[in-house]
């Protein structure tokens, strides 16, 4: 006997009606109860925490789903963290934990725990600008701004553990960090003149 054969507005209607059931599984107690039994919290679900920030305690109040660059950016007023692509591919939201560079918008603010956390606003000592950050200034090494500060921060991560790099050394330190503005080689530049101020 031959199969039978679907026209293709009963192939259509069938996936339609597969789509909708598959949705409305989300109104039967019984699914709903097997998601909520997960590990994982509510998104509205809120977290009284304190973040040690630039050495300083900074008590915030997080939903479970807030990223460690919100809360820098929102509650904290540290705008100086830049949030781009805001899935851990440009680099932009780059900030120090305990001294390692980390994505800032892949880091849920309730994961950072005691560790603590430098922006480039701590780079600064009162008015006294770090020497990567006047070495960025001076070699021109930003041009819309977007990728400046987690640039900075990578560059001043490897100058705290490595005094005297060779160029390959601050490529390789900035090759995760997207810049559309080409910037590249004034970062490398500027790296190494804030090395050399540093070892004097």
């Amino acid at each position: 006997m031959a199969e039978p054969q679907l026209s293709r507005r009963e192939l259509l209607s069938g996936s339609v009606y597969a789509t909708l059931g598959v949705g409305a599984l989300g109104w039967i107690p019984e699914a709903s109860a097997a998601v909520s039994d997960g590990a994982a919290p509510a998104s509205g679900t809120t977290h009284d925490i304190v973040l040690k920030v630039n050495g300083a305690d900074r008590p915030v109040r997080v939903e479970s789903r807030m990223t460690l660059a919100e809360a820098l950016r929102g509650p904290l007023g540290l705008t100086g963290t830049k949030i781009a692509c805001n899935r851990g591919a440009c680099s932009a939201c780059t900030v120090l934990l305990d001294g390692t560079p980390v994505c800032a918008c892949m880091t849920l603010a309730v994961e950072v725990g005691a560790r603590g956390i430098t922006t480039i606003e701590g780079l600064a000592v009162g008015d006294q600008l770090h020497p990567v950050q006047e070495a960025f200034i001076a070699h021109d090494a930003m041009q819309c701004g977007f990728c400046t500060s987690g640039m900075a921060m990578s560059a001043s991560a490897l100058l705290k553990r490595n005094a005297d790099p060779s160029s390959e050394d601050v490529e390789r330190a900035i090759s995760g960090h997207i810049c559309r503005c080409g910037s590249y080689p004034h970062v490398v530049a500027a790296t190494l003149a804030a090395a050399k101020v540093r070892k004097t």
